[in-house]
């Protein structure tokens, strides 16, 4: 069942759960190995994914009820996946071979993590309610924190265009009751390369979650987690949407646990998605080839890395995840030389 465009936000905290991330319908447990397995439906699945293919544990133990590990983000010359661990506050490094440690408190309760053309680190916070970048030097640079004068929302997720123009979602996920100068209103922003402007794309979404380019940058991919489906939208030449060219890419709602949250696309154009009962791979018409089925209740994000980019990394409210894949992810910038 979907919700009216006039949904409460008091409805939204209640079926988001304070992360506003993972609908987990207050199911708990890990990535539970007899439930473990990779769904095919369709043959064309054979080319992405082999059935066999162990889905393995990484991490356990983050997270906790007010908000999940999320954010997962490969950091490939330095061969480790940064990922946040919202309720914590802290920022949390898995290096294989060696496990998860610390590597940066506090965060102001990071969310989706990124990189810039010159590798420089992209963070969606939920605390200070802002999108910034980490300098090579360590300092902080402000991407945006309002918008026609009011407080954004609560940043969700970030990507950056080839171009350098940064796309962000921004959903109203805040546990805090909304005041007079918040915005009323979940949207999706675009901010130019020169960080000199910010503007609306839409704002028609109730959760709008994760968010990702197709291979050739010509179709922008939304999910809101409340309506559980994807949304499709063309690029116009000056990087806005094509609003005539907006429709829903899949339906990835069911009876199991789970809404879309966070959102890949491989260099094929598949696109791979939390959903209902795990990650479905969608071809590029959102045609359903397969779901990975994890064991955990719910997705929150994934990445891809590795040296290849053909590791697929999971994350849930309480855990770290991998499995291999045959097509490599979409490739993120690493630091400028």
């Amino acid at each position: 069942m979907r919700a009216q465009d006039g949904i409460s936000r008091r409805h939204i905290l209640e079926l988001a759960g304070a992360s506003g991330l993972a609908m987990a319908g207050g199911i708990r447990g890990g990535f539970a190995q007899g439930a473990k397995r990779i769904e095919q439906l369709a043959p064309e699945l054979d080319k992405i994914i082999a059935t066999s293919e162990p889905i393995v544990e990484l991490g356990a133990g983050f997270g906790g009820d007010l908000g999940p590990a999320e954010g997962p983000l490969w950091w490939k010359e330095g061969g480790y996946l940064l990922f946040s661990d919202i309720h914590a506050n802290k920022r949390m490094k898995y290096t294989p071979g060696q496990g998860v440690t610390l590597f940066k408190e506090p965060t102001n309760r990071a969310n989706g993590l990124t990189r810039d053309l010159q590798g420089r680190l992209l963070a969606a916070e939920h605390d200070s309610r802002r999108v910034t970048r980490q300098e090579l030097d360590g300092s902080i640079t402000v991407i945006a924190n309002s918008f026609q004068g009011r407080r954004l929302n609560r940043p969700n997720d970030v990507i950056v265009k080839s171009d350098g123009t940064i796309y962000f979602t921004d959903p109203w996920t805040n546990p805090a009751v909304p005041e007079q100068w918040d915005l009323t209103f979940a949207g999706v922003y675009r901010v130019s390369p020169d960080l000199g402007t910010l503007t609306l794309l839409v704002d028609n979404f109730i959760i709008p979650n994760g968010i990702a380019f197709s291979p050739d940058e010509k179709v922008l991919y939304v999910n809101d987690s409340r309506h559980r489906h994807i949304r499709a939208f063309e690029l116009a030449p000056n990087g806005t949407l094509a609003k005539q060219s907006d429709h829903v890419f899949a339906d990835l709602g069911g009876p199991e646990p789970g809404v879309p949250d966070g959102m890949k696309v491989d260099t094929a154009g598949n696109v791979y998605c939390g959903g209902a009962g795990g990650i479905y791979i969608l071809d590029p018409t959102g045609k359903k080839l397969g779901r990975i089925v994890h064991g955990a209740p719910a997705t929150t994000n994934l990445a891809f890395g590795g040296n290849d980019w053909r590791t697929l990394y999971i994350t849930s409210r309480n855990h770290l995840g991998a499995v291999k894949v045959k097509i490599p992810g979409i490739a993120v910038p690493v630091a400028a030389k």
